[in-house]
Formats: structure tokens, sequence, C-alpha cells
């Protein structure tokens, strides 16, 4: 039997049946309009701790990074997840832990996961490390450090991005130092850095013996490719000129002796001895710039030869929490204009990713204030309208939740992969109102005594865990 309690005066019941018809996602909460597109938003993970990087795997699947050291891998048509890593990392501060992840690009041949992480006891040693792991289908393991930089407390930089030729862009922050380390050519941060994929230096590297590939650079936090190899960067500003740029082998960016694009008579002069790369687009004052994903997909035709870039929202701006859409000239060598989406939420975006099958669009919230306060949620926005309950095979791990919003009784369904298992229901506080284990496919919750609001459940069996959330009204 599943053990019940009471928690507020709501009594969990579990009863009902032993077969059940599920869907391969929760019932959705809303849609978007996009310009006649609809987008039907899920929360497919809820409850993870800061989710630092999303992205679609080789294998079909979203992998995840999270600050506190856990990299995920979820399956995008159920949320259904696994642990397949945890590494012990430096928190210290509120910006550094694992950060950035990218993946072979033979991976049927090369199955591995380049990750960059910090590790140390304090500001003061912390170091930030490039690593190379194993897959080997259930865990990454053979960790193999391709490269350690000074790491800190903030502006740890960190995305990584594989090249057309098969090289690894990595960026680094300048860790707080002002920008010292930025105009430096014998530091590694405040860069883009370039390697191979073993670790070595590029022969055509700017520099000879050098993994830097451009400098100047405060903490970019954002990496992509156009559909004609150009890179693009996203790039936290102090206070004013987030900045948007592409990335050309050898250029100086500015920082600190300019910020955004170069004006005054200082700063021009720079400019012209530095040759500075001026940003496409700047934000004053800052936004906080995160991830960006290029989407060129007719599911969405809006959003068609467009950047999707992940917002915060800047302390001088809260409020801007969103989804920015760039929309790029024909050449990608210009941003005619911004769009701006999901600031409803007032969550901070921290990275995007797309599903190349369906164009659906995944964002990794972290919480409304900084650094990441929670709720965090990857959220997905699936093109046009999903209704009903479509069956799925039963070996699947998922779970349905209905109604949604809900006001008396909740229905829970499970596969049978999820028996055995336990659950916790959890409001957005993170407190949990019940526990229990798993031994029936259907359950009933009788939720009217349940404080009014946003809830999810947690259920794990074994190494495979799910969430589905839904709101009392």
């Amino acid at each position: 039997m599943i053990n019940t309690y009471t928690f507020r005066k709501l009594l969990v019941c579990i009863a009902l049946f032993a077969t059940a018809s599920l869907s391969s996602h929760s019932i959705a909460q809303d849609t978007w309009d996009i310009e006649g597109t609809i987008l039907t938003e899920y929360d497919l993970v809820t409850g993870i701790e800061t989710p630092w990087e999303i992205l679609w795997g080789h294998d079909e699947m979203i992998w995840a990074t999270t600050r506190p050291g856990e990299v995920l891998r979820i399956d995008p048509e159920t949320g259904a997840y696994s642990n397949v890593l945890n590494l012990n990392v430096y928190e210290g501060g509120v910006e550094p832990g694992l950060l950035g992840m990218a993946m072979h690009p033979d991976w049927e041949n090369t199955p591995k996961v380049f990750l960059v992480y910090n590790s140390g006891t304090n500001g003061s040693n912390a170091i930030e490390r490039l690593s190379v792991f194993d897959w080997d289908g259930v865990a990454l393991v053979n960790e193999e450090v391709l490269l350690t930089v000074d790491g800190g407390g903030i502006h740890n930089g960190s995305r990584l991005l594989v090249l057309p030729d098969n090289t690894l862009l990595m960026t680094t922050g300048d860790t707080g130092d002002g920008g010292a380390s930025s105009q430096n050519l014998n530091s590694n941060n405040g860069k883009m850095l370039r390697l191979n994929l073993d670790g070595s230096v590029p022969a055509d590297n700017p520099w000879t013996g050098s993994y830097v590939y451009s400098w100047g650079h405060r903490n970019s936090q954002g990496l992509c490719l156009g559909p004609d190899g150009t890179i693009y960067s996203s790039e936290h500003g102090q206070s004013n000129w987030d900045e948007f740029n592409i990335i050309e082998a050898g250029r100086n960016y500015g920082w600190p002796e300019v910020e955004g694009a170069c004006g005054g008579a200082a700063e021009n002069a720079f400019c012209d001895e530095f040759n500075v790369k001026e940003p496409l687009r700047s934000w004053a004052p800052c936004i906080a710039v995160s991830g960006i994903e290029y989407y060129n997909h007719p599911a969405i035709p809006a959003w068609d030869n467009c950047i999707l870039l992940s917002v915060l929202g800047g302390f001088a701006n809260p409020s801007g929490k969103r989804l920015s859409i760039l929309h790029l000239s024909e050449d990608g060598l210009s941003v005619e204009s911004e769009d701006q989406y999901f600031s409803e939420f007032n969550q901070r975006v921290r990275d995007v990713c797309v599903n190349p099958n369906t164009g659906a669009v995944y964002l990794a919230l972290n919480g409304p204030s900084y650094a990441a306060t929670g709720p965090n949620i990857i959220k997905e926005f699936r093109p046009g309208v999903i209704e009903g309950i479509n069956t799925i095979e039963s070996d699947h791990v998922d779970a349905l939740i209905y109604p949604n919003p809900a006001s008396d009784v909740v229905t829970i369904e499970v596969s049978e992969s999820l028996i055995g298992g336990t659950y916790k229901l959890i409001d957005y506080n993170g407190r949990t109102a019940a526990t229990g284990s798993i031994n029936k496919l259907t359950a009933q919750l009788n939720v009217t005594d349940l404080a009014r609001g946003s809830y999810y459940l947690f259920m794990q069996n074994g190494t495979q865990a799910i969430t589905r959330t839904f709101t009392l009204k």
C-alpha cells in the first residue's frame, strides 16, 4: 500500500485500477500565439537545482548540467530523466559550479562529453577545469582533464561550442579582476579559447602555441553557430552595454577599455589601435544575457533566421527576464530587430535549446532572482496544439496528472516503469506536502484543503526520475 499522511489537512488517497492509458506529456498549462503559430507550453522537468546548460544531444535526448554538479539525460517526450554524473564542484559565491557542456561531433564512434566546472574550496584557489568524459551508455566515466584556468566566485564564462572544423571553443571570464586578464595575452582568462578535441593547441590559432582565439572579453555566457559557420556570442557587461557579438579569430573585443560600441576619444583611439570588433547589438542598462541558439526551423516561421537569446534580467532591469528573438539580416551580419517573449513568467532564462526534429524550443529557468532562488524549471514550447490523452508504450517512464488546474481532486496515472518507486508532492517554496511509495498505476489525491498555488510531483524508481506540475485554483 502507498503510505499516506496529513499535511495541512490534505488527505492523500491512493486507489483505482490496474491499467491506464498514458500521455507522452502532462496536460499543457498554456498556449502562445507566435504570429499565427501556436506553441503549447509544458513543464518538462521541475525541481532540479539550477539548470545551467541544456543541449540537444546526438542521441536525441536533452542533456543538462546543474550548478551543484549533476549531469542529467532527459527524455524530451516525457521529461523522465536519469542522473549520469555527480561532480564535486566549488559553488562559492553565486556563479561557479558545473557550467558548460558540449558533445563530441562523431558521437556514434566517439561518445564523449566535454564539461567545464569549478573545483577548489574558496574563491582564491578556485580552478576552472575543462574535462572530457566517456559515455558508457549509462553514465559519464573516465574523466580526462584537458585544460585548467583560473576560476572565481564570479565571471567564469564557460560556454562550449564545437566548431565546423571539429575544434572546441570555450569562453572564459575575467573572474572579477576588472578586466586586467582580458587584455593580457599571457592569460587564458577573459578570452575565447580554441582547442583541438584532444586538448592540444590548434596549429592555426592566431598566436602560435596559445589557446587564445579572441581577447578583451568580460564574461561571455552564450555561444552558437549560424548556418554558414558564423560564431555568435552573448556577453555580460558591467552595468551598461551587454553585447551580442560575432567572434572572429584574433580580434579584440575591448573590455575593460571599451564597453559596447566604440565611442568617445579614448575608446575610439583604443579601438583603432587594437582592431576592436564592435557588437552587432548592445543593451543599456545591462539585461544580463546568457545562452543563445540559432533558429531556422519551419515549425515557427516568425523565428526563421533568428537568434534565441536567454535573458536573466540585470540588476538595473530586474523585470527584463525573457527570451529575446534577434532577427538577423539575410547575410547574418547584423540584427534588424528584437522581439521579446515570456516575460510574464518573471523567471531568469539561463539557456535555450531547440529540437531539430519538431522545432520545439526548451528554456532553462533559474527562478525570479539572482542567482537562482527557484523554482528551477525546464519548459518546452512545442509547435502545434496537442489535445486529449495519447497512449504510449507501457515500458516508458511516464506519468500524467489531471485536471490541471485542479480544485478538489487530481488524478495521477503512471507507467509500469514507476511501480515500486517513490513520490514526493512539493510546493514551489520547496516544502514537501506528502511522500509515499508507488504500487498502483493510478492514484487520486484529494487536494481540497491544500493551499492554492503551484506544486510538482517528483517520482523516482531507481535511476529514473520524472516530475509533473499542477496548479490549484
